[in-house]
């Protein structure tokens, strides 16, 4: 199923149906501030693992982040974070960027890598955040599979190839092909460990 949401003003009902799928264990694919993803609510094991099957990964070596409303919802999933740290999410969120930190006890084993960190996303995109906001709850951030590009900007596009797939493709416009950049705040000074779309200052 195709859906069509507003990318400014997502409308309530589209957001509603979504919503209803994601609760009741969908997989969709949705539209971010970088590249659309695929993803489930964090809490739904099988939706997880439906994911990972589409990726043809093992959920311990899928590398998998989820996406959060805000930095004080981003909290609640990761070990107490240093002011300093705090200080560099707060001015990079919400953006293109994924922050590998500590796991926290409420992170779904399932999510957790094997040196128990996670890689957490606010991304700069109203569909996403109106989906988290209203579901309550982060939702899973996963890459879609293959590699054409093309494919993963336009969501007819996606409709037709991963359709089968999922449950629903979430259509918020044309995406973008730059991923997010990655960086590791396990470590001091913080490391990148993919750079994409968002920019880092290596003296931060």
């Amino acid at each position: 199923m195709l859906i069509h949401v507003h990318p400014d003003n997502p409308q309530p009902r589209a957001i509603n149906t979504i919503i209803e799928t994601l609760r009741a264990g969908g997989v969709i694919i949705y539209p971010t501030d970088t590249i659309y993803g695929i993803g489930c609510d964090i809490f739904q094991p099988k939706a997880i693992e439906r994911i990972c099957r589409i990726k043809q990964v093992a959920p311990q070596k899928a590398q998998l982040s989820f996406i959060c409303y805000d930095l004080s919802d981003m909290s609640q999933y990761t070990k107490s974070i240093s002011t300093p740290l705090y200080r560099i999410l707060k001015s990079h969120l919400p953006g293109p960027y994924t922050f590998i930190l500590p796991a926290s006890k409420e992170v779904p084993k399932l999510l957790k890598s094997k040196k128990d960190t996670i890689g957490l996303r606010v991304p700069e995109n109203n569909i996403a955040r109106t989906i988290i906001r209203e579901l309550g709850r982060p939702i899973l951030s996963a890459s879609l599979p293959g590699e054409m590009i093309e494919e993963y900007t336009d969501p007819e596009l996606m409709q037709e190839n991963f359709g089968n797939l999922v449950d629903m493709v979430v259509d918020g416009g044309i995406g973008g092909w730059i991923p997010s950049t990655i960086i590791d705040c396990t470590q001091e000074p913080p490391v990148v460990l993919r750079q994409g779309a968002g920019v880092w200052e290596e003296t931060e």
